[in-house]
């Protein structure tokens, strides 16, 4: 086990970025925002684009970084909408909006947190989606790292920190996150910095955080979510900080709440009393979503069913009770009681039929249900139904797989290609594409789109390695008079695209000045 193998590698990835801080760029000027606490003058929107790269290379290797096209599509929807705002408002610039990537990534964490990246990265713990009562308070939580990424605050630390060594500073950041984790790995850390430069960092990024609240309050008012999903987050944070003590919330350790914070969103919000936001079925469906997957063993998951079975009665209100369906479902299928989570769908699949979204959301799970028990014809039958958004796209490619049948994998495959030619950075749709390419007997394809699901996921070595995989292949097929003309055309493709990755990697490991 490496030294920091008890830190996490999101809590490095992340102290990475903070690292960087000190390297600083040349901030958007726009009339439209707040004033700038301090702009850089250093760094391109290029270079901040490399350097988000640069961290999530090392964050996907994480074995908690995870794709769930289920909950990445809810998020998504609160993510483009909070997006549009921002420019609507003149938060985001056009030449932003073009030059960063704005992909969203979920952890599969218990804690309360979120995070954003160099470049337009968003990431969220499940934890938080699962503590979250609504749509709004997640919506002010990611309307909040969205301000951090227009205002471009990961690289204009450089007005506060000079030209102090990136290492250094970056020292004491990942003490800072790495408290969360283990104090002693933080303790011993930060003392690769200096006291000086870990409070004025600490205190700039106090500023930083007033100013993300602020521009955030606005977005997601912009977008049309109700101010008062912010008083509920701060709420839940201000009851978390009085527990913060056992390190369990890392997002009040890198986003310090402060009763100043609360007082100028109270101020903002009015004095009156607003009603509680109500949730909504597809929200609570989502969020007994991400308790399921965050279950870490067969104890985890049988608290789930258990708590199905205890709590559940007709006198709840609707909403409670979808999601304990929701959950009990998941958690029956996993134990393999086919039965009972057949069951629960019904009733979930009853209680939803006249709410489009929950019905939707209750449908995947139904349908994927059946996968998970081992009929993916079902599956297949009730997907078909469907419009092709990227949960469907993924589920039925999946349901198809398990048939095994080579005519259909040749019908998977080329809904999939043609799904990528659209969406390009989707790394899940590229090696489902491969296996079904596999499966209808095309292997030299199969080893290009593995090559490009890896390069998605910005695993240039992998990548290069399947292409010359893919090569040496294309020479066999050759010397046996195998090599049609598609094969030759594939074959020039795979040399393409290995030169280029090839000179993506020779770029990455060039020193830099």
């Amino acid at each position: 086990m490496s030294p920091l193998a008890h830190l996490r590698p999101l809590a490095l990835a992340l102290a990475m970025a903070c690292s960087m801080q000190s390297l600083g760029v040349h901030a958007q000027v726009n009339p439209q925002r707040l004033p700038n606490i301090g702009d850089g003058n250093g760094m391109s929107l290029a270079q901040e684009r490399r350097l988000g790269e640069s961290i999530m290379r090392q964050l996907v290797t994480d074995a908690d970084y995870m794709d769930d096209p289920v909950l990445i599509a809810y998020l998504q929807g609160v993510w483009q909408s909070l997006r549009g705002a921002a420019q609507q408002l003149g938060n985001l610039s056009p030449e932003l909006d073009e030059a960063f990537s704005w992909e969203l990534l979920l952890v599969r964490d218990k804690s309360v947190n979120a995070f954003a990246l160099p470049g337009g990265y968003m990431g969220v713990h499940l934890g938080l989606i699962a503590v979250v009562s609504n749509r709004d308070e997640l919506a002010s939580v990611m309307g909040h790292e969205l301000s951090h990424v227009t205002q471009r605050h990961i690289a204009r630390m450089q007005e506060q920190q000079g030209k102090q060594t990136p290492w250094l500073v970056g020292a004491m950041i990942l003490g800072v996150l790495a408290a969360s984790r283990s104090p002693d790995t933080a303790n011993a850390l930060i003392m690769g910095g200096t006291a000086g430069v870990a409070q004025g960092q600490l205190n700039f990024s106090r500023d930083m955080e007033r100013e993300a609240d602020r521009l955030g309050f606005n977005v997601m008012s912009q977008a049309g979510f109700a101010q008062q999903g912010m008083v509920g987050m701060f709420e839940k944070l201000g009851m978390a900080s009085r527990l913060n003590d056992s390190g369990g919330y890392p997002y009040l350790r890198s986003h310090p709440l402060t009763t100043e914070r609360m007082g100028d969103m109270q101020s903002r919000i009015g004095l009156k009393t607003a009603a509680p936001v109500a949730t909504t079925l597809e929200h609570q469906m989502m969020a007994a979503r991400a308790r399921f997957l965050m279950a870490r063993g067969a104890d985890d998951v049988q608290v789930l069913s258990l708590a199905l079975e205890r709590d559940w009665t007709a006198d709840l209100p609707v909403s409670r009770q979808v999601g304990l369906l929701y959950a009990g479902a998941m958690a029956y299928a996993q134990q393999g009681q086919a039965a009972k989570a057949r069951d629960a769908l019904t009733r979930l699949l009853a209680l939803t039929h006249a709410d489009p979204d929950g019905l939707r959301a209750a449908q995947w799970l139904a349908a994927d249900t059946e996968r998970r028990l081992g009929n993916p014809q079902t599956c297949v039958q009730a997907l078909n139904k469907h419009p092709s958004d990227r949960p469907r796209v993924v589920l039925l490619a999946q349901c198809q797989l398990d048939l095994k049948q080579s005519a259909l994998a040749k019908d998977t495959s080329e809904a999939l290609q043609a799904w990528v030619a659209e969406h390009p950075r989707d790394s899940l749709a590229w090696e489902l594409a491969a296996q079904a390419l596999n499966q209808s007997a095309e292997p030299l394809r199969a080893l290009r789109f593995d090559a490009e699901a890896r390069a998605v996921r910005w695993d240039e070595s992998g990548a290069i390695d399947r292409l010359r995989a893919a090569q040496a292949l294309s020479k066999n097929l050759a010397k046996e008079g195998k090599l049609d003309r598609a094969g030759n055309l594939e074959a020039s493709i795979i040399d393409s695209r290995l030169r280029a990755l090839e000179a993506v990697r020779r770029e990455l490991l060039r020193p830099q000045n």
